[in-house]
C-alpha cells in the first residue's frame, strides 16, 4: 500500500540545491597528515618534473613551472581534492613533437589554447563523456606513449641523442649501442637499479627506507656518485629565471596548430579524468574510508586542469595533467584535503628559487633513466591481461602500434575504428549448430540474433524433422524483430505438425515461448503486457463466486480473497509443474542466494520481475521506505539487522542491493512530516530516514542525479538520496564492514522508476564502494547507458 499524507505547510526552510561541495571553514588550516603528504609528493615530483622536461626537449625550468602550477592552481580549483597534477609522462611525446615542429614559444601558446578549450568543455559539462572511451584504447594510448618514451630515452642513457620518431630510434639503436659511453651507461644503470631494488628492500630497515621515494633515492644516489667520483657526464643546467622563455604568438599552419591543441586537450583531459576516478577508489579503500574527503567533481576537475594549463603555458611551463604516480603517493601518505597538493606546489616553487645549485649537480643520464623506467611501466601487464580477458586485445594492439608508428591522434582514431569494427563483428557474428541427443534435436545459437543471421537461422530450423522434439538454446543477449518473427513463425508451424519446441537460455533454463505460441494455448485477452490489477483472464465474475458464500457474508467478504484463491489455483495449474523440480532441489540442498535485496514494501515493486530472478536467487527484505536503521537505533525492532547478519554471516551472500523507487509514499511522508506529529508507529519507523533528509539538505553532498539529469521534484530527489544514505548505513554494520574489508562483499544501489518501468544503477559502485550519486540507466541489453552530461 502506498503511503500518502496530506500536504501541509511547514515553517522549515526550503531545501536549496548546492552547487558544489563546501570547502570547509573560511579559516585556512593545515592538517599534519597534509603537511607530511605534501613533502612525500614533492620529493617524487621534483626529479620527475626535470626528467619529463628533459625528455620533451623543453627548457628544464618548464617542468618545475608546470609542477608548481599544477599543485597550486589545479590543486585549488580542481574537483578532485587529493589528485596531484603536473607534467605527465603521457604528454612527453606530444610536447616533444610540437617543440620540434613549431618551437618552444608556440608550444606554450598551444598549451594556453588547450587550457581554454578545457575550460569551454567544462562549461558544457561533458567530463563524464570522456569516461565512455573504451579502456582498451586508453590503455593502448598510454602504452604506445610509454614505448615511444622508452625508445627515445634509451639513446640518452647510452650517451647519445634521441631521433625524431620511434621508428628512427629503433633503426638508430644498433649504431648507438656501438658507440655507447661507459660513464653515462654506468650512471643510468645505477639509477635503474636503485629504482627497481629500493621498493623491494626486505626487513624492518627496508620498511623504514621505503618511506623515501625510490625516484628521489635513485636520482640523489646517482648525483652523489657522479659528484664524488668526478665523472664527466652532462648535467642539469637551469639558466637564470630572467632569461626564462615565455609564450609567443602561434606561428605555423592553422590546421597543424589546431591538431596540436586538440591532441593536448584530449590527452590531458582523458588522463586527468581517469586518474580522478582511480583516486576516488584509492581514497575509499583506505582504512578511514576517505571520511571527510568529497568525491571528485569531474566537470570541476576539467575546469581546474584547464586553468592550470592556461597559466602554465602563459608562464612558460609544460602542459599539465593529473598524474597517477604522485596522486597515489598523496593518498597513501594519508592526505585529507587539497592542502597537501597545494603545499607540494609551494615546495616546488621554493626549490626552483633556492636549490638551483643543488639541482645543477644532477646528471642528465640519471633523469633519462628515470623517465625510461616510467615509460616502460606505462606498458602494464595488468592492462594487457584485462583487455585479453575482455577480447579487446586487437583494439589495444592497433592503438599501441598506431601511436608508436604514426602519432597519438592517429593511433587513437585507429583504435576507435577497430573498436567499432569489433563491436559490429560481435553483433553480426552468429554461430548456429545442430546435434541430436537422446532422441531430441538441439539447435545451439551462439551470439546476437539480428536480421543478418535470419537466412542461416531459417535454413537451420527448416532442416529439423517435422514432428520432432526440438530444444532451441539461445546464448546471446539480443534478438531483433526479424529474428524473433522467424523463430516465432517456425515454432507455431512445428507445433501444428505435432512437434514440441522448448526454448532455453545458455544454462538450459526454460524461457517463455514467443507470443504467437502462447496465444494458441492461453486466453485471447492475455498478453505479456496485460495489467495484473483485477485481471480475470476470462474467468467468471466474482459475483458468481460470491453467491456461494454463507448468508450474510456475500456483501461483506472482500473480493481480494477470491483473487488470492484464483491466483494460487493458477500457480498450481500453470507454474508449479514448471518449477517443481527446481523447488525440490532447493528443498534438498537449502537456500544459497547470491545477494541480499533490500527494498520497499510498495506493492508496485515486484523484485523478481525487475531482476529477472527466481526461487533461491534473492534473500529479500522489504520494509516501508527501504530503510536500514543504524546499529543501536532499532528500538526493539531488530528485524533488518537480523536479516543483514543472517544473510552476510550465514548465507554468505556476495552482494547487498538497496532498491528505492519513484513515488515512494514513505519519502513523501518524511518530507511532509513535522516535529509536532504524533509518535505513531509509522512516524517512529520513518525517523530512520531522517539522515537521508539531512543528506539532501546538506551542502556537504552534491545532489544525486538520474541518468545525467536532475530529479523531477523533491520527492524523487529524496528517493535517490535515500538509496545512497542507506548504503552508508549498511557499512556501519560489523559483519558488512568485515566482509567489505575482506573483498568478499559488494554493495549496490538501484532506483526503479515505476511509471517508466526503467531501472537505474548507482554508478561508481565497486569493491571499494565509491559512489558518484549518479544513477545510470540499465539498457534492455543488460548494459549501462553512459551517463549524460550532468
Amino acid at each position: 500500500m502506498t503511503l500518502c499524507t496530506p500536504a501541509r505547510t511547514t515553517n522549515r526552510p526550503r531545501i536549496q540545491r548546492p552547487h558544489s561541495p563546501p570547502e570547509g571553514p573560511h579559516r585556512f588550516r593545515i592538517a599534519g597528515a597534509d603537511l607530511s603528504a605534501s613533502v612525500a609528493v614533492f620529493l617524487i615530483a621534483l626529479p620527475l618534473s626535470l626528467g619529463i622536461a628533459l625528455a620533451t626537449g623543453a627548457p628544464l625550468q618548464s617542468g618545475l613551472v608546470a609542477a608548481a602550477v599544477g599543485g597550486l592552481v589545479a590543486g585549488r580549483f580542481g574537483g578532485s581534492p587529493l589528485q596531484v597534477s603536473g607534467p605527465a609522462a603521457g604528454l612527453t611525446v606530444v610536447t616533444a613533437e610540437l617543440i620540434q615542429r613549431y618551437g618552444w614559444r608556440t608550444t606554450c601558446a598551444i598549451t594556453v589554447l588547450a587550457g581554454l578549450t578545457q575550460l569551454a568543455l567544462s562549461v558544457l559539462r561533458v567530463a563524464r563523456s570522456a569516461l565512455a572511451v573504451s579502456p582498451a584504447i586508453v590503455h593502448g594510448m598510454l602504452a604506445g606513449i610509454g614505448v615511444t618514451i622508452a625508445l627515445a630515452q634509451l639513446h640518452i642513457v647510452l650517451g647519445g641523442t634521441p631521433q625524431s620518431s620511434a621508428v628512427d630510434n629503433v633503426l638508430g639503436l644498433p649504431a648507438q649501442l656501438a658507440r655507447a659511453q661507459p660513464t653515462a651507461l654506468a650512471i643510468s644503470a645505477l639509477t635503474v637499479a636503485a629504482l627497481l631494488c629500493w621498493p623491494r628492500m626486505p626487513g624492518r630497515a627496508g620498511r623504514l627506507a621505503r618511506k623515501l621515494p625510490a625516484a628521489l633515492v635513485a636520482v640523489a644516489g646517482a648525483t652523489a656518485v657522479a659528484a664524488v667520483a668526478g665523472l664527466a657526464v652532462p648535467r642539469v643546467h637551469l639558466p637564470s629565471w630572467s632569461s626564462h622563455a615565455l609564450p609567443g604568438l602561434p606561428e605555423g599552419p592553422v590546421l597543424g596548430i589546431a591538431a596540436g591543441v586538440l591532441t593536448i586537450t584530449l590527452v590531458t583531459s582523458v588522463q586527468s579524468l581517469l586518474s580522478a576516478v582511480a583516486v576516488d577508489k584509492l581514497i575509499a579503500g583506505r582504512a578511514d574510508r576517505g571520511r571527510g574527503v568529497p568525491r571528485s567533481d569531474l566537470d570541476r576537475e576539467l575546469a581546474g586542469q584547464g586553468a592550470a594549463n592556461v597559466l602554465s603555458g602563459a608562464l612558460g611551463g609544460l602542459p599539465v595533467a593529473g598524474v597517477a604516480v604522485r596522486s597515489v603517493a598523496n593518498v597513501s601518505a594519508g592526505a585529507v584535503s587539497r592542502a597537501s597538493t597545494m603545499l607540494h606546489g609551494l615546495w616546488i616553487v621554493l626549490a626552483a628559487l633556492l636549490l638551483v645549485p643543488v639541482l645543477d649537480l644532477i646528471p642528465l643520464p640519471a633523469l633519462a633513466a628515470l623517465v625510461m623506467v616510467v615509460g616502460i611501466q606505462m606498458v602494464s601487464i595488468t592492462h594487457i591481461r584485462t583487455v585479453t580477458r575482455h577480447r579487446e586485445v586487437v583494439v589495444y594492439a592497433v592503438t599501441v602500434t598506431g601511436v608508436v608508428l604514426v602519432g597519438i591522434l592517429e593511433g587513437v582514431a585507429l583504435g576507435i575504428a577497430v573498436a567499432i569494427a569489433v563491436a559490429l563483428n560481435r553483433l553480426a557474428h552468429t554461430r548456429i549448430t545442430r546435434e541430436e541427443r537422446d532422441g531430441r534435436h538441439l539447435l545451439h545459437v551462439r551470439g546476437q540474433l539480428t536480421f543478418l543471421a535470419v537466412p542461416r537461422l531459417s535454413r537451420a530450423l527448416h532442416q529439423l524433422p517435422q514432428g520432432s522434439d526440438v530444444v532451441v538454446e539461445l546464448d546471446g543477449s539480443f534478438m531483433d524483430h526479424a529474428a524473433y518473427e522467424t523463430l516465432s513463425d517456425w515454432t507455431a508451424g512445428h507445433l501444428a505438425h505435432g512437434g514440441t519446441v522448448e526454448t532455453t537460455g545458455p544454462s538450459g533454463t526454460r524461457i517463455a515461448e514467443p507470443a504467437a505460441v502462447a496465444a494458441s494455448t492461453a486466453h485471447p485477452c492475455c498478453r505479456p503486457w496485460t495489467p495484473w490489477h483485477n485481471h480475470q483472464c476470462g474467468e467468471q465474475p466474482t459475483t458468481t463466486a460470491a453467491a456461494t458464500e454463507a448468508p450474510g457474508t456475500a456483501g461483506t467478504r472482500p473480493a481480494t480473497a477470491l483473487h488470492l484463491a484464483s491466483g494460487i489455483g493458477k500457480f498450481q495449474r500453470n507454474t508449479a509443474p514448471l518449477v517443481r523440480d527446481e523447488l525440490a532441489r532447493l528443498a534438498r540442498e537449502g537456500q544459497r542466494p547470491s545477494q541480499l535485496f533490500l527494498t520497499c514494501a510498495d506493492s508496485r515493486l515486484v523484485t523478481s520481475m525487475i531482476t529477472s530472478s527466481g526461487p533461491g536467487d534473492l534473500f529479500t527484505v522489504r520494509n516501508v521506505g527501504n530503510l536500514v536503521p543504524l546499529p543501536g537505533e532499532e528500538s526493539g525492532d531488530d528485524s533488518v539487522a537480523a536479516a543483514i547478519e543472517y544473510a552476510v554471516d550465514v548465507l554468505r551472500v556476495e552482494s547487498i542491493t538497496v532498491c528505492g523507487h519513484s513515488g515512494c509514499g514513505a519519502m513523501q511522508a518524511l518530507l511532509n512530516g513535522g516535529p509536532d506529529d504524533p509518535p505513531t508507529p509509522l512516524r517512529r519507523w520513518l525517523r530512520h530516514g531522517l539522515p537521508s533528509l539531512e543528506r539532501m539538505a546538506s551542502r556537504r553532498h552534491a545532489w544525486a542525479r538520474i541518468s545525467g539529469r536532475l530529479p523531477a521534484d523533491a520527492v524523487e530527489q529524496l528517493c535517490l538520496t535515500n538509496v545512497v544514505q542507506q548504503l552508508e548505513h549498511l557499512r556501519a554494520y560489523e559483519p558488512v564492514a568485515r566482509r567489505l574489508a575482506e573483498g568478499t562483499l559488494s554493495l549496490h544501489g538501484v532506483y526503479f522508476h515505476v511509471g517508466e518501468a526503467q531501472a537505474y544503477l548507482l554508478s561508481g559502485t565497486d569493491e571499494v564502494h565509491s559512489y558518484d550519486d549518479v544513477f545510470t540507466q540499465v539498457m534492455p541489453t543488460g548494459h549501462l547507458e553512459p551517463a549524460r552530461a550532468s
